[in-house]
C-alpha cells in the first residue's frame, strides 16, 4: 500500500464566496440529496424536502423506480422540481438496479437532457460513445458527469491520476470517482487528486473509513458531496444526511484553511466529540473541524495525514497506548501512565505531542461524587485519600484512573479479564491485581469506590455489566467511563443498591475542557459544553 503526504499543499485555493440559504458559504462545493423512490409521486415530495434542506442539487436515481413512462415522467420530475437536476440512471454492473437494455437506458439519459435536465451522470464504461451522440445537441448550461465507481478498493495514486486523464478524454463537463476505503489511509489519496485537479471533480471513498471525504472535500476543492434525506436511506455506503453536514460539520464554513481535528478510535462511530467540538468551534468563531476518524493502524494513519492541517486528535479505544510510541513527544504524566488521549501537532514543524486528560475529568468527577455523599468540604484534602478504589480493565482509560486514584492517596487495586495484564499495571502502580472473575467475591471492607473502564455496556451491547448487582453493595460509589447510554446497566444497578454513581459523561466533559484549550489556545466553553451534552 502506497502511502501519500497529501496535502503538502494546504487544499484548495482561491475559492470563491457563494450564497446559500442565507448564509455565506466559504467553499464553492455543492450538496447534493439523492432522491431515491419507487414512484414520480414520492420523488416529487422528496425533492421539496430537499429544497428544505437548503441542499444545492438533488440526484434523481431514475433505477430505483418500479414503472417509468420515460417521456412524461421525466418532464413531470424536471417541472416539478425546485432545485437543478442531476439525472442518474445506474445500471446493474455498476452497483445500481437498473437491468433492462443498455440502448433504453441510454435513450433515457439522452431525452432527459432534451427535456432541460442540468446535469446527467453516465458510466465511463458507456461514457465515449454516449457523448459523442449527443455532439452539437448539448444545451448551454447542460454538463455532464462521468463516472467511475469502484466498490472493492481504492488504487494507487497514479492509477487515480490515469483514471481522471481516461474520463477527461470522454469529453466529460465534471470528473466524478468513487472509490471504497479498505483503510482510513485510503481516502488521503482522492484528496490527493482532488486538490490537485485541473478540472471540476467529484471524489469520494465509500463506507465508514471513508467518511471524511464526504466532508473535507469542502477542503480540497470538491465540486460536490451527497448528504442524505434522512439517516440510513442512502443511495451509497457511508453518506452523511444533510442535517449533520449542515449543523454537526459545519459544511458551509469549511474552507482551504480549515484545520481538521478528529476523535480516533475503533469503533468510533458513537462518539459525541463531534457535536461537542463542532459546536464550540462555531461559537467561538474557531476554524476548524472535529470528524470521527474510524482507524485500524494509528501510526500509518498519522504518517499519511502528516500535513499540519491536520492538528489535532482526541485518542480512543483501543489507540491509548500505541499513541504513546507514536508521539515524538510525550507529556511526563501521559507517559506514567502509560496512555495518550490526545495528540497536538506543532504547527512550526509538525512533530506530535502526546498528553493525557482523561485521569483529570474522572478523578474530579468522583471526589465531587464523595463530597456531595459525606458532605465534606473541598478544603479537607481529596475524599480519595486512604479508600479502596477497584479499577476494572487495564487499558488506557485504566491506566489513566489508577494513576488518578494513587496521586490522591487511595489504594488502588486492579481487576482485569486477563489477570496478568492487571498484575502488570498493579505492579508499574504499585496496587494489587484480581482477575474479573474473582472481583464479584472481592469485599475486604465496606464503602469501596469502583470504576469500570472498559467498554462493557457500551451501545448496543446495553444489556451487558462487569459486576453482578449483588456485589455493588459494598461500594459506597460506582463511576462508568461508557457514556453511551448515559446511564448504564452497572450504574442503574449501583443506584438501586444505594451508591452514589458517576456518569462517563462527567469524565467526557472534563477531559474535553483541556483538550478544547490544546486544540484552539481558547478558554473552554464549559457551560457551553454542559448545555451541548445535556441534550445526551
Amino acid at each position: 500500500m502506497d502511502t501519500v503526504n497529501p496535502l503538502l499543499v494546504s487544499s484548495a485555493s482561491g475559492l470563491k464566496m457563494d450564497v446559500n440559504g442565507g448564509e455565506m458559504s466559504k467553499n464553492p462545493t455543492l450538496i447534493c440529496a439523492p432522491i431515491m423512490a419507487d414512484s414520480i409521486d414520492k420523488m416529487v415530495t422528496l425533492m421539496a424536502k430537499a429544497k428544505a434542506s437548503t441542499a444545492d442539487r438533488v440526484e434523481i436515481r431514475l433505477d430505483s423506480l418500479k414503472n417509468f413512462n420515460p417521456f412524461e415522467d421525466l418532464n413531470v420530475l424536471i417541472k416539478q422540481c425546485p432545485l437543478p437536476t442531476l439525472f442518474t440512471y445506474r445500471p446493474v454492473w455498476e452497483g445500481g438496479q437498473y437491468g433492462g437494455d443498455e440502448k433504453k437506458r441510454l435513450d433515457v439519459l439522452r431525452l432527459a437532457m432534451e427535456l432541460g435536465a442540468d446535469y446527467i451522470d453516465v458510466e465511463l464504461k458507456v461514457a465515449h460513445e454516449f457523448i459523442k451522440s449527443i455532439g452539437g445537441k448539448k444545451p448551454e448550461k447542460f454538463q455532464v458527469i462521468v463516472s467511475s465507481h469502484n466498490y472493492q478498493s481504492t488504487p494507487s495514486v497514479e492509477e487515480l491520476g490515469n483514471l481522471v486523464v481516461k474520463i477527461q478524454s470522454t469529453g466529460a463537463d465534471i470528473v466524478k470517482i468513487a472509490t471504497t476505503a479498505i483503510d482510513i489511509t485510503d481516502v488521503a489519496r482522492i484528496f490527493q487528486i482532488t486538490v490537485h485537479s485541473q478540472v471540476p471533480i467529484i471524489g469520494l471513498v465509500m463506507g465508514e473509513r471513508g467518511l471524511i471525504s464526504r466532508i473535507l472535500c469542502t477542503k480540497f476543492g470538491g465540486y460536490l458531496t451527497f448528504g442524505t434525506l434522512e439517516a440510513g436511506v442512502v443511495s451509497a455506503p457511508g453518506q452523511p444526511t444533510i442535517n449533520d453536514l449542515l449543523n454537526l460539520y459545519n459544511f458551509r464554513q469549511l474552507g482551504p484553511d480549515t484545520k481538521v481535528y478528529g476523535i480516533i478510535g475503533k469503533p468510533v462511530g458513537h462518539s459525541k466529540s463531534p457535536v461537542l467540538y463542532n459546536e464550540a468551534f462555531k461559537s467561538a468563531g474557531f476554524n476548524g473541524v472535529f470528524v470521527h476518524l474510524l482507524v485500524d493502524d494509528l501510526e500509518m494513519f498519522l504518517r499519511t495525514y502528516s500535513s499540519t492541517d491536520f492538528a489535532g486528535f482526541s485518542c480512543t479505544i483501543p489507540h491509548k497506548e500505541t499513541a504513546v510510541k507514536c508521539c515524538d513527544e510525550v507529556d511526563p504524566v501521559a507517559k506514567s501512565i502509560g496512555a495518550v488521549n490526545c495528540i497536538i501537532r506543532r504547527q512550526s514543524d509538525g512533530k506530535l505531542f502526546g498528553y493525557n486528560t482523561d485521569y483529570i475529568g474522572a478523578i474530579s468527577a468522583i471526589e465531587d461524587g464523595l463530597q456531595a455523599r459525606y458532605n465534606m468540604s473541598s478544603a479537607a484534602g481529596s475524599p480519595l485519600a486512604g479508600k479502596l478504589f477497584v479499577v476494572i480493565g487495564a487499558g488506557g482509560a485504566g491506566k489513566a484512573l489508577a494513576y488518578g486514584a494513587k496521586q490522591k492517596g487511595a489504594r488502588v487495586v486492579i481487576a482485569n479479564r486477563t489477570y496478568e495484564r492487571a498484575r502488570e499495571l498493579a505492579n508499574v502502580i504499585g496496587g494489587d491485581a484480581l482477575s474479573l472473575d474473582d472481583l464479584a467475591r472481592f469485599h475486604p471492607e465496606d464503602g469501596m469506590i469502583l470504576a469500570n473502564t472498559t467498554s462493557i455496556g457500551m451501545q448496543p451491547n446495553i444489556d451487558q455489566t462487569p459486576m453482578p448487582k449483588d456485589a455493588l453493595k459494598y461500594y459506597s460509589l460506582v463511576f462508568d467511563a461508557v457514556y453511551t447510554p448515559k446511564i448504564t446497566r452497572l450504574l442503574r444497578e449501583a443506584e438501586e443498591t444505594g451508591a452514589t454513581i458517576v456518569s462517563g459523561l462527567e469524565m467526557f466533559i472534563g477531559q474535553a475542557y483541556e483538550q478544547f484549550e490544546r486544540f484552539t489556545g481558547l478558554p473552554a466553553p464549559k457551560e457551553q459544553f454542559r448545555r451541548t451534552m445535556s441534550k445526551y
